[in-house]
C-alpha cells in the first residue's frame, strides 16, 4: 500500500534535485568569461536532454536492476524502464520502494542525480571544449561510469563498496561529487590549458549570476540529502538541518581564509564555501549530529581553498571552474569525516564512527570505498575520453574559435548582444 505521504514527499525531493542542474547553470555561467556564457550554461541544459533520456533507456536498469548477483553493475532487466508500469497498475510487489511509496518515484529521483553529477563535470573544461565532444562524453559517462558506480554505492546487498567494503555514502560523496570532479580533472587534463591560462586573470563575469546559481543550489539541496532517507522521518529532518549547518559553518570559514590571506572577504568566495559545506555534507547528512556538520563545514573550507589557491597552480591543471578542487576534494573530505563522525546508532552498518567507538573499521572502509571511487573513475573516464578525443578528432575548439569566444562560433548566440563593455 502506498503512502501518500512519502510519496507526496520524495516527488518534491526529486523536483528540488532536478532544479540543481539549471541552478549550477547560473553558478557556472557567472564564474566564466562574458564571452563563454551561453556554451557554459548549455552545457549544463543539455545535460539534462542527455541523460534524461539514457536514464530512462538504460541508466536505471544499468544501476538498480538486476538481482544483485553483480557487485559492479545492476541488470538488463528493466530497460526502457520494462516492468515499472504494469507493476505499478497490478499493486505488484516490486512496484513499491522502502515499503512506501512507487518504484517509480525513484526513477525520477535517480534521474535528477545523474543529471547534476554529469553536469558538475562541465565545470573543469569551460571556455575550450567542443560541444557535441562533451555530450557525446557525457552520454557515455553516464552509462559507463556513473551508472555502475551508484550501483557498487547504493546497490545493496551484494554490492561492492556499500555491502562488500562496508563503506556509508548518503546521498553522493562518492558517487555524486568524488566522481564528477575527478572526471572533470580528467577531462582537463586530456583537454590542455586554456589559451592564456596563467598569464592573464580570469575573473567571473557576473557576480550576482553566481549568487543565484549558489542559492538556488542550496535550496535544491534539502531534496538532495533529504530525500535520501526515502522517508519524510526523523532521519530527513537530520540531514535537513545538517544541510543548513555545514554550509553556513563553510561559508564563514571560506571568508575568514580569504581575510587572512588576501585581506577581503568576496562574495563569489562566500558562494564558493557554501558549495564546499554542501559537498562535505552529503556523504554524511543523515549519519552525523548536528555539531559535527558544524565542525566538517568549518574543516572542508581551507581544505578546498588550499586545493585551488595552491595545488592547482603548483601542479598546472586547468580546472576552470575548480570542479575538481570544490566537488572531487569535498566530497573526499566529506567521505573521510563521516568515518570519523558517524553516531553508531545511525551507521547503515554494524560500525560506527571513530569518535564513538575507538575502532576504525568504518574509517579504513570509507577510505577504501573511496580508493575503489577514484581508480574506477579515473581509469574509465581516460579511456571514453581518449575514445571520444579520436572520434571526433580532438576535444578542444580551435584557436580561433577560443579567441573570439565560444557562444558566438560554437552557438551563434550572445549572452548579452547589447553588451558594448569588454570582455
Amino acid at each position: 500500500m502506498f503512502d501518500s505521504g512519502t510519496t507526496g514527499f520524495m516527488m518534491v525531493c526529486a523536483m528540488l534535485v532536478f532544479l540543481m542542474t539549471p541552478a549550477l547553470a547560473f553558478f557556472y555561467g557567472g564564474l566564466t568569461r562574458r564571452k563563454n556564457v551561453v556554451n557554459t550554461m548549455i552545457m549544463s541544459i543539455g545535460i539534462l536532454g542527455v541523460v534524461g533520456v539514457l536514464w530512462v533507456v538504460a541508466g536505471w536498469s544499468l544501476a538498480y536492476g538486476g538481482d544483485g548477483s553483480i557487485p559492479v553493475l545492476g541488470g538488463f532487466d528493466q530497460l526502457f524502464c520494462q516492468g515499472i508500469l504494469s507493476n505499478l497498475l497490478s499493486e505488484a510487489e516490486t512496484a513499491i520502494s522502502h515499503d512506501t511509496y512507487p518504484a517509480i518515484v525513484d526513477v525520477a529521483f535517480q534521474m535528477a542525480f545523474a543529471m547534476i553529477t554529469a553536469a558538475i563535470v562541465t565545470g573543469a573544461v569551460a571556455g575550450r571544449m567542443k560541444f557535441g565532444a562533451l555530450m557525446a562524453f557525457i552520454a557515455v559517462w553516464c552509462l559507463v561510469v556513473y551508472a555502475p558506480l551508484a550501483h557498487m554505492v547504493w546497490g545493496g546487498d551484494g554490492s561492492l563498496i556499500g555491502d562488500m567494503i562496508g563503506a556509508l555514502d548518503f546521498a553522493g560523496g562518492d558517487v555524486v561529487h568524488i566522481s564528477s570532479g575527478l572526471t572533470g580533472l580528467v577531462l582537463c587534463l586530456l583537454l590542455g590549458k586554456r589559451r592564456g591560462f596563467g598569464l592573464m586573470s580570469y575573473r567571473p563575469h557576473n557576480v550576482p549570476f553566481v549568487v543565484l546559481g549558489a542559492g538556488l543550489l542550496w535550496f535544491g539541496w534539502f531534496g538532495f540529502n533529504g530525500g535520501s532517507a526515502f522517508a519524510a522521518d526523523g532521519i530527513a529532518a537530520l540531514a535537513f538541518l545538517n544541510t543548513m549547518a555545514a554550509p553556513a559553518a563553510a561559508m564563514l570559514s571560506w571568508m575568514l581564509v580569504e581575510r587572512v590571506r588576501t585581506g577581503k572577504a568576496t562574495l563569489v568566495g562566500a558562494c564558493t564555501g557554501i558549495v564546499a559545506g554542501l559537498v562535505v555534507i552529503t556523504p554524511a547528512a543523515g549519519f552525523v549530529d548536528v555539531w559535527a556538520a558544524v565542525v566538517m563545514g568549518l574543516i572542508v573550507s581551507p581544505i578546498c581553498y588550499a586545493a585551488i589557491a595552491f595545488l592547482k597552480p603548483r601542479l598546472g591543471y586547468d580546472d576552470a571552474l575548480d570542479a575538481f578542487g570544490c566537488h572531487c576534494v569535498g566530497g573526499i573530505v566529506g567521505g573521510v569525516l563521516t568515518g570519523v563522525f558517524c553516531v553508531p546508532e545511525l551507521s547503515w552498518t554494524d560500525f560506527g564512527g571513530l569518535l564513538y567507538t575507538g575502532d576504525p573499521t568504518l574509517l579504513l572502509a570509507q577510505v577504501e570505498g573511496i580508493l575503489v571511487t577514484v581508480v574506477f573513475v579515473a581509469v574509465a573516464s581516460a579511456i571514453i575520453g581518449l575514445v571520444i578525443k579520436a572520434l571526433f578528432g580532438g576535444l578542444r575548439v580551435s584557436v580561433d574559435e577560443e579567441a573570439e569566444g565560444l557562444d558566438a562560433r560554437q552557438h551563434g548566440e550572445s549572452a548579452y548582444p547589447a553588451f558594448n563593455g569588454l570582455d
